[in-house]
């Protein structure tokens, strides 16, 4: 009787040495990611790679973490990718991670809290080292289910009460937001008059932090902000041009100048003025958020924004000592002109 074929030896880490000449550890740094601080030479390390690649070998993560108790996976929930800011933490914190032997994974929620703790048990599943929650409806929620598992977590964007937290000082770019934007519109109209604020959750922290600024600003220019010009309408653009409409609707004109609670806002604002008011001088616009395109459309447009860089730094240093304390780091937000 025919007997069934026995299936192929699978490569080892020892195979490869073994052909090129090396020692199993070199192989085992280059494939790791760690070769260059074991001062591996670039031909060695592209050498091992193509044999490795050659004879289909690839590492057993899941065993190697069980092994050394870490994956060198590091997980980040995201709440979009839509604009500049969240696609420059995305992009910049994979930089960093893989700089430093870490294999990220970067998952979507849309906001959406269900998808958030869905997102957090499945990084769990695949053993991170860490979750970094960014801008998350519910921080809190994410850092007990992954304290529950003993994994760390790390809030980004929106702090939490359970865990470091890395955040933009929200008030302070909010302050000078405004005031440069009720100072230009000052200049313009000979008058100080109050602004509209349009996006944002008025739930979240950062929102709540940006309108006390706002509302701070008016004060100290020696006028009040009018509530029903503050429409807390979501992230959204479609949201902002809607929030736009029902301030045409309910004043006689459009006020001199808005505060845009996100670049995102912004694009519905820019396109509600495009449609209705076309040929027409915008309004002073205030955008908390930075995009080069949206600041070269007009100069009556001034923008604030988050230094991505450093939070980031910050959150890689705290990860480094790794810190299970619930400080709370503030970044300084840059005024672009």
């Amino acid at each position: 009787m025919p007997t069934k074929s026995e299936p192929p030896r699978q490569t080892t880490i020892y195979d490869i040495a073994g052909e090129i000449g090396v020692s199993a550890s070199t192989v085992s740094a280059v494939l790791n990611g760690n070769w260059k601080t074991r001062r591996i030479s670039a031909t060695t390390a592209e050498r091992i790679r193509a044999v490795a690649d050659r004879q289909g070998f690839a590492l057993n993560q899941q065993a190697r973490a069980l092994r050394r108790q870490r994956s060198n996976l590091i997980g980040m929930i995201m709440p979009k990718y839509d604009n500049r800011y969240f696609s420059s933490i995305a992009e910049q914190f994979e930089q960093r991670a893989r700089v430093r032997g870490l294999f990220p994974i970067i998952t979507c929620t849309s906001r959406d809290p269900e998808l958030e703790l869905q997102a957090a048990r499945t990084l769990l599943s695949y053993k991170v080292d860490c979750v970094i929650a960014t801008g998350a409806t519910n921080p809190d929620l994410i850092s007990d289910i992954c304290r529950a598992a003993g994994v760390r977590t790390y809030n980004l964007d929106l702090p939490g009460a359970r865990a470091p937290s890395v955040i933009s000082d929200n008030y302070g770019g909010a302050l000078a937001l405004t005031g440069r934007v009720l100072a230009a519109c000052a200049a313009q109209t000979g008058r100080p008059e109050p602004l509209a604020f349009i996006g944002g959750r008025a739930t979240d922290h950062n929102t709540m932090e940006r309108l006390r600024a706002f509302r701070d600003a008016h004060a100290q220019a020696g006028i009040a902000a009018r509530e029903e010009m503050i429409l807390t309408t979501g992230y959204a653009a479609e949201r902002a041009e809607q929030a736009v409409t029902q301030l045409a609707a309910a004043l006689p004109d459009l006020p001199a100048g808005i505060f845009v609670n996100s670049t995102s806002a912004l694009e519905g604002v820019m396109r509600w003025l495009r449609t209705h008011h076309p040929g027409m001088p915008i309004p002073h616009i205030g955008s908390f958020d930075w995009d080069p395109f949206a600041a070269l459309i007009d100069p009556r447009i001034l923008m604030a924004r988050q230094d991505v860089e450093t939070m980031l730094d910050l959150l890689f240093d705290l990860m480094a000592d790794r810190r299970r304390d619930c400080a709370r780091i503030e970044v300084p937000v840059r005024q672009i002109p």
